[in-house]
């Protein structure tokens, strides 16, 4: 018997294990803009999310509804009509990028960060930005520490 036809990974799960699977994984995308996962999961959820950005760039009701079908909450759905997609409109497609990271620590996975493309290229000025703002002027330096007396020392 030959796999011919058939698309899509199994991750060893039921159907809708899988569906709610890639609907986590989408949402959590949409909600912290990167996540990381495994590289099959990964590969899997980029076809899901881009057609939910393309749909997201209408805008309209009917799409609106469509997005919040397929995500899971509905914050999460608001947020890549009204803020991600507008973002994304100098693109037709691939607004998802995927970039292998590390392997897994226990069974030596391997992992992947999935991000939205453009929001990248404005992270390394951002973190830049934060880390000169963090750093303060001056050093203050720490008292030592006072002992405390046991019940022993003091009788």
């Amino acid at each position: 018997m030959h796999r011919h036809g058939y698309q899509g990974r199994k991750f060893h799960r039921e159907r809708d294990q899988r569906n709610a699977l890639v609907k986590g994984l989408a949402d959590s995308l949409v909600k912290y803009e990167t996540i990381e996962t495994t590289l099959p999961k990964a590969k899997e959820v980029v076809p899901y999310i881009e057609k939910l950005i393309t749909k997201a760039k209408k805008g309209d009701l009917h799409n609106r509804r469509q997005i919040i079908a397929k995500l899971q909450t509905l914050a999460s759905a608001h947020k890549l009509v009204d803020e991600i997609a507008p973002k994304l409109t100098a693109r037709n497609s691939g607004h998802v990028r995927v970039t292998r990271t590390r392997t897994r620590r226990g069974d030596n996975a391997q992992l992947a960060r999935v991000s939205f493309v453009d929001d990248l290229a404005e992270a390394p000025v951002a973190k830049a930005a934060k880390a000169e703002v963090a750093k303060p002027a001056v050093k203050v330096a720490k008292a030592p520490a006072k002992k405390v007396a046991t019940k022993k020392e003091a009788k």
